[in-house]
């Protein structure tokens, strides 16, 4: 009896041993891929599904997700080879282009395809009209950067000079605007989600006009890579892709309360409920990119944009710094 119990024992440590080793070689055998993301916000959640539904480790891949919290900082992580690729406004591979780099940053796939962000008002508005933005205090973005001039581009749409018919603060890093506009700066903001919602529910704020809706289609967050980490490890890149393009496809399939309960953890301070309401107004304005091809039209449109609000330092063609290659190839299959 005592021999056939250490006989079972000897068994199960060996099984429980070989199990170790197997877990630890299928983590091994995953390929590492270290993405940067320039906020964190619902606005990607498709990114967010393709991690937590396994579609990144279908595809043999360990994404390594860090938010860099700003269009520079998330550039200077790819071009210093601190993140492979970077998930970002495509305003900035035209910039890294226009300074000269002899390894330009390459968009290779479209997350969204409209503007994230929400024009707020500190008081309550029953029947809004962009007039009333006129001779207000605006908490803007970060100069340069795509909400920024997507929200300079709808108020002159409006018949608004945001630099003359208002009192436009533009000085905050990123990070604080929605702080700076809790803490009392400004009469209207433009906010990211869950953010804008949040504030409403607690009633530091009230949603008014969505400039998404407004200001058309244009690939306004993008994953990019340098061109010599394309060349180098296309297969990888296509394999990214392929998990993204699952992930598009289940957004688009599923309706919004499942997608709040499945990317919940990504954002703690919000209910599943908000994050219902925020994930089904962006479906409803065709927010994500569900087929993840850049357009030359979505590129020109990009370009319009920024040279509308003075910051295009270079008329760049879009197939210098566009592949759509990859996304077609992962289509087609």
């Amino acid at each position: 009896m005592r021999k056939w119990f250490k006989n079972c024992i000897l068994l199960l440590i060996a099984a429980c041993t070989v199990l170790a080793i197997t877990a630890c070689s299928s983590k091994d055998s995953l390929q590492k891929v270290r993405v940067a993301e320039v906020t964190r916000s619902i606005f990607y959640a498709p990114q967010y599904v393709a991690i937590e539904k396994g579609f990144f480790k279908e595809e043999g891949l360990d994404v390594e997700l860090k938010t860099t919290w700003g269009g520079d900082k998330t550039m200077t992580a790819v071009l210093s080879d601190g993140a492979d690729i970077a998930l970002v406004g495509s305003e900035t591979s035209i910039y890294v282009y226009a300074q000269g780099s002899t390894d330009p940053v390459i968009n290779f796939a479209q997350l969204t395809q409209t503007d994230g962000t929400f024009l707020v008002s500190r008081e309550k508005v029953e029947n809004f009209d962009w007039e009333q933005l006129k001779g207000s205090t605006f908490l803007g973005q970060r100069k340069g950067g795509m909400p920024q001039m997507v929200g300079e581009f709808v108020l002159k749409k409006h018949g608004i000079d945001p630099h003359a018919d208002l009192d436009l603060i533009q000085n905050i890093d990123f990070a604080n605007i929605a702080n700076a506009f809790a803490s009392g700066t400004g009469d209207f903001v433009q906010l990211f989600e869950p953010t804008a919602s949040v504030f409403e529910k607690e009633g530091k704020g009230y949603i008014v006009a969505s400039f998404g809706e407004e200001s058309g289609q244009v690939p306004y967050t993008t994953f990019m890579a340098k061109e010599s980490y394309l060349d180098k490890n296309e297969a990888t890149v296509e394999k990214f892709v392929r998990a993204l393009y699952k992930a598009q496809q289940w957004v688009e399939e599923n309706d919004a309360d499942e997608i709040a309960k499945l990317v919940q953890p990504y954002f703690e301070d919000s209910d599943v409920e908000t994050l219902a309401v925020v994930v089904d107004r962006y479906k409803s304005q065709g927010s994500f990119a569900k087929d993840m091809k850049l357009t030359e039209d979505g590129w020109n449109n990009l370009k319009t944009i920024m040279d509308e609000a003075g910051e295009l330092p270079d008329d760049v063609e879009y197939e210098k710094l566009v592949n759509t290659k990859i996304v077609e190839n992962v289509i087609k299959k």
